[in-house]
C-alpha cells in the first residue's frame, strides 16, 4: 500500500529486516485510544504481540545504560528512592512543561534517547519470532512514526479514539489531572495523521464487538492465514 512517508529526526537509528516470509504489523495510536485491547483482539488469533512500553521498562532498568543517559539529560529528580525511573515524574517533567517549544524539545530529547535502545530489543524479538515460524508479529509502539520503525513494516494499524474518551481513559490510568491529560494529548500525533499515515485505522471510543469486528476484517484483508476467509 502507498503510505505517505513520514519525516523523521533520528537518522542514527538502524534496523534491519528479519526475512521475506514473516510480516511486521506496527500498531499505534495516541495515549488513551486504546491500543492495549485492540493488542488483546490480535492476540485472540494466535498472533505475537510485543508492547514496546514494557520493553521501554526493561531498557530503562536501575543500572542500564539508558537510565543513564536520561538522568544524564533530565536529572537525578527522575529517579526513584530505590534507584528505578519514576516513569511519571518524567511524563511530568516533559508534557506539563507550559512552553510548547521547550516541551518539544525535551520530547525530542527523550524519544533520542530511548528510541535506539528500544529499537534493539525490538530487532532481537523480531528475530525469534521469525526463527519460530510465525506469519505475522506485531510491534505496539506507541512511538512508531517517530522512531522510524514504521518503514520497516508491512502494514500499519493506527487506533484513535474520541478525545474525550482518551481524556477519561487517561485520568483513570495515570491518575492525573485533566489539564495534563489534555497537554499530553496535544502534544502528540492527531486523528488526522493517522488516516493518513496508516494503513488501516480502527476506532475504539469502547465496545468489544465493534473492536473485534474491525480486528477480523483488518485480517481478513491481510489474508492472514489463521482465520476464515
Amino acid at each position: 500500500m502507498g503510505r505517505p512517508s513520514f519525516q523523521r529526526g533520528f537518522p542514527h537509528v538502524k534496523l534491519h529486516m528479519i526475512n521475506d516470509k514473516m510480516r511486521v504489523i506496527g500498531l499505534t495510536g495516541g495515549s488513551g485510544a486504546g491500543k492495549g485491547e485492540l493488542s488483546l483482539c490480535l492476540m485472540s488469533y494466535g498472533i505475537r504481540v510485543l508492547d514496546t512500553d514494557k520493553v521501554s521498562r526493561l531498557v530503562t532498568a536501575p543500572g542500564s545504560r539508558c537510565l543513564g543517559e536520561l538522568v544524564e539529560r533530565f536529572g537525578e529528580v527522575i529517579l526513584r528512592e530505590d534507584g528505578r525511573l519514576d516513569r511519571h515524574g518524567l511524563a511530568r517533567i516533559v508534557f506539563a512543561e507550559p512552553d510548547p517549544e521547550v516541551r518539544k524539545e525535551k520530547l525530542t530529547a527523550l524519544n533520542r534517547i530511548t528510541h535506539r535502545h528500544i529499537i534493539a530489543e525490538i530487532n532481537a524479538w523480531l528475530e525469534g519470532r521469525a526463527k519460530a515460524g510465525d506469519s505475522i508479529a506485531v510491534v505496539d509502539a506507541p512511538q512508531l512514526f517517530e522512531s522510524g520503525f514504521d518503514k520497516h513494516c508491512d502494514f500499519i494499524i493506527g487506533v484513535i479514539a474520541d478525545r474525550e474518551v482518551r481524556i477519561r481513559r487517561i485520568i483513570a490510568r495515570d491518575g492525573i489531572d485533566r489539564t495534563a491529560a489534555e497537554k499530553r494529548i496535544d502534544s502528540q500525533h492527531s486523528d488526522d495523521f493517522f488516516a493518513e499515515h496508516c494503513d488501516f485505522v480502527v476506532y475504539n471510543n469502547g465496545g468489544i464487538d465493534s473492536l473485534e469486528g474491525q480486528t477480523e476484517n483488518i485480517l481478513k484483508k491481510i489474508n492472514y492465514d489463521k482465520i476464515a476467509k
